[in-house]
């Protein structure tokens, strides 16, 4: 795609081209659904060998456009609770989804990880996913920065935008495009 502007060398890039691969790989099926040790698996993938903390809980606090994410000294117990948090229906994940969103278990790579690892909660749950294509970056960025006092406005963009289509090649090749395109400065 043309907006996508990393350079095939470029941690993104490179990060980019393993998340293409993941689809083909038979680690997908190997990751645990809705779990912490899921996220970092997919993390793991996307950034090892890119990243010396990939897939590793970070020790350190960091903070995006002056919201502090979890603190580092407390993530280990509010992991747990997330972990923990039912995926039985729609509502339910995606308030996991915002629940580790506001956790940021990782010094970066956080968005690109959680993405994949909510389809495959929805593919699991309900047998959809999420048609990225039909959420702007500025929608869902909105949403996302709404979403720590009020997840309506997410849960509706996501809503609108799932499909049964959770076999597809081209939805998850679309879905990665869009997840490091949200990621751009």
């Amino acid at each position: 795609m043309e907006w996508f502007t990393y350079s095939d060398e470029s941690i993104d890039g490179k990060s980019k081209n393993k998340a293409y691969s993941l689809y083909e790989s038979s680690f997908i099926d190997n990751i645990e659904v809705g779990t912490v040790k899921g996220l970092q698996q997919i993390h793991a993938y996307l950034f090892g060998g890119l990243y010396e903390f990939a897939g590793q809980i970070r020790t350190k606090n960091i903070a995006k456009g002056g919201f502090q994410f979890a603190m580092a000294q407390f993530l280990p117990n509010t992991l747990k609770e997330i972990e923990l948090m039912p995926e039985e229906d729609f509502n339910q994940i995606l308030d996991k989804y915002v629940e580790m969103n506001i956790a940021h278990p990782f010094m970066e790579g956080n968005g690109r990880s959680m993405r994949i690892w909510l389809d495959l909660m929805f593919k699991q749950t309900l047998k959809k996913c999420v048609d990225w294509s039909k959420i702007t970056k500025n929608d869902y960025h909105q949403a996302m920065q709404i979403s720590v006092v009020d997840s309506q406005l997410l849960k509706k963009a996501i809503s609108d935008a799932l499909t049964e289509d959770i076999n597809s090649r081209e939805m998850f090749m679309k879905g990665i495009d869009y997840s490091y395109y949200y990621e751009e400065n």
